[in-house]
């Protein structure tokens, strides 16, 4: 079209210098003379070649030529461009993934993106989340390859779902603010567009390692076939990551897998099949804690005079020395949703009928998050006329896991080693309380009654769990159809009329993961129960509904 493209990466073959393309078109790199491969690629386009002597100042133009591949991507992503969309907008490319995100959740290589702000939370892989312009995922639209990924029960991302899209994603786009997107999806805070590699790149092969503290290790093996007689392209990517956790406990044990398969089976038509997933386990560090609990000089640095004083007004303390003086300060390290346990202890877990060893020989995580969403679409684009076309995507998404937490009566050690059952108040409290397995296990294998029941208990036999390892269970599935016919006027007016349809069922209830050394567990209120010894690992309790969603 002879319109200029920004961001097109021009480099030197077979070295290391390159620069990419201004806003007007432009670029500039300074070489010694000689004889040079010219390369510049462009995501959607065909990647062009010159050869160039250099001597003295030269100028090297390229046109490129546009895939059926962009216009796909143009019109199923929505994505904004400089004279056509009056849209804030901010475009990541590759180069900048690779550089940046490292091994990190997606969201983290938007922190220095305007108006972004985005974070780890509690230090777990693929628990980070993202704001823009101060609100939450909830009101983000967040779509792969056009597929809208937001949770159809409350609109939250959950990037552990997608922990390896970030090794195969080629650009992120972030639009702020309400944008011009058209999926029915509260998209308030902007709208976040990752699109993967192109099958058409070239055909290749790539490993690559990492190795960081804490146990991390992590492999990724990427293949490209490149375009086959002008037609056909396959491209994957397997990912395998393992950690031990910067914070205390957060381990991961996780794979993630990509699946690209593109055919133009003419001029005017492509096809494109797309599928991935992440299936993991990781342990979690969700609880607020004291600031003090990390690093009292600090949150007395961050409690100014005047707050003190206002404080002290509204909640009694007095002196605010013995306050901070009453904290154990753990470091920024601190968990205090785990604790271990003998090796001796040999408790299988469940979750359903599938039985196992935990994770972790000498430790329990109370938090854990285990899930396996995969997400598989087929899109077709078909080229109308040349201002007329017409996108149609049709996807299923399926999940199944949940995450983990304590029920019952259970113990904490603090600081000093003192044991306590009571439980609900050291989540917040001055004190950080750590799990005591051992004790809750003993309480558990012993007679019904010894710690916590009255001695009039009914059930004083051996055996019987007063705390348990509960799933909190989240199973579902989504299909789904996006179908946009656009028409092009003229260069100033475009109509674009289409459908967003999609439905989810969602299945929710807790089982039992772990008798922590009982036989069995009672809940009086359970719905499931026929007998005082009828709930084993795996079983379900306390509560079981379906939801059912349409838009």
């Amino acid at each position: 079209t002879g319109e200029p493209l920004a961001g097109a990466n021009i480099y030197l073959r077979e070295t290391t210098i390159g620069t990419a393309t201004d806003e007007e078109g432009m670029y500039y790199l300074r070489v010694d003379n000689g004889v040079y491969e010219v390369v510049c690629d462009y995501i959607g386009y065909a990647t062009e070649v010159q050869d160039v002597e250099i001597s003295g100042d030269v100028k090297l133009d390229f046109e490129l030529t546009e895939f059926l591949f962009s216009k796909t991507i143009e019109v199923i992503a929505d994505r904004a461009r400089d004279r056509e969309t009056p849209v804030a907008y901010s475009d990541i490319n590759k180069e900048k993934i690779n550089l940046q995100l490292g091994s990190q959740d997606i969201p983290l290589v938007l922190n220095t993106t305007p108006s972004v702000y985005s974070t780890m939370q509690g230090g777990g892989t693929g628990d980070a989340r993202i704001n823009v312009r101060g609100f939450n995922q909830r009101n983000i639209a967040i779509m792969i390859n056009g597929v809208p990924v937001n949770d159809m029960e409350n609109g939250w991302v959950y990037w552990s779902n997608w922990d390896g899209v970030g090794d195969a994603t080629s650009s992120i786009q972030l639009q702020r603010g309400l944008t011009a997107v058209n999926l029915a999806t509260p998209s308030i805070g902007g709208t976040m567009n990752i699109l993967t590699d192109p099958t058409a790149n070239t055909k290749g092969l790539k490993y690559k390692q990492e190795v960081g503290n804490d146990g991390f290790l992590k492999s990724t093996l990427i293949v490209n076939s490149g375009l086959i007689n002008d037609r056909f392209a396959i491209n994957g990517a397997i990912v395998r990551k393992l950690n031990d956790g910067l914070v205390d406990a957060t381990w991961t044990d996780a794979w993630a897998y990509y699946l690209g398969v593109s055919w133009n089976v003419n001029e005017k038509n492509r096809l494109e099949f797309y599928a991935l997933g992440a299936p993991q386990r990781h342990g979690q560090n969700l609880y607020k804690q004291n600031m003090a609990v990390y690093d009292k000089k600090y949150a007395e640095d961050v409690i100014d005079k005047s707050m003190k004083s206002k404080d002290s007004d509204n909640d009694g303390i007095n002196d605010w020395d013995a306050y901070f003086n009453q904290f154990y300060e753990k470091g920024r390290r601190f968990n205090q949703n785990w604790g271990k346990v003998s090796s001796e202890y040999n408790g299988k877990q469940a979750v359903g009928d599938n039985t196992f060893d935990r994770q972790k020989k000498n430790f329990i995580n109370e938090r854990e998050n285990f899930y396996h969403k995969p997400q598989v679409n087929l899109n077709w684009y078909s080229e109308l006329s040349n201002d007329l076309n017409l996108y149609t995507i049709l996807y299923y998404s399926g999940g199944n896991g949940g995450g983990t937490g304590l029920d019952g009566k259970y113990y904490r050690r603090d600081a000093n080693g003192e044991l306590s059952d009571n439980n609900w108040k050291y989540y917040y409290g001055p004190s950080p309380y750590s799990l005591d397995f051992n004790e809750t296990i003993q309480m558990n294998a012993g007679p019904a009654g010894f710690y916590f029941i009255d001695q009039d208990s009914l059930y004083k036999d051996k055996g019987q769990s007063l705390a348990i390892l509960r799933n909190s269970r989240n199973n579902q599935w989504t299909v789904g159809a996006i179908s946009k016919v656009n028409y092009k006027f003229s260069n100033i007016l475009q109509f674009t009329i289409g459908v967003d349809w999609r439905s989810a069922e969602v299945e929710h209830y807790r089982e039992i993961r772990d008798l922590l050394g009982g036989n069995y567990f009672i809940a009086n209120d359970n719905q499931f129960s026929t007998g005082p010894d009828s709930l084993k690992i795996g079983e379900k309790y306390d509560y079981y509904f379906t939801n059912t969603i349409n838009w």
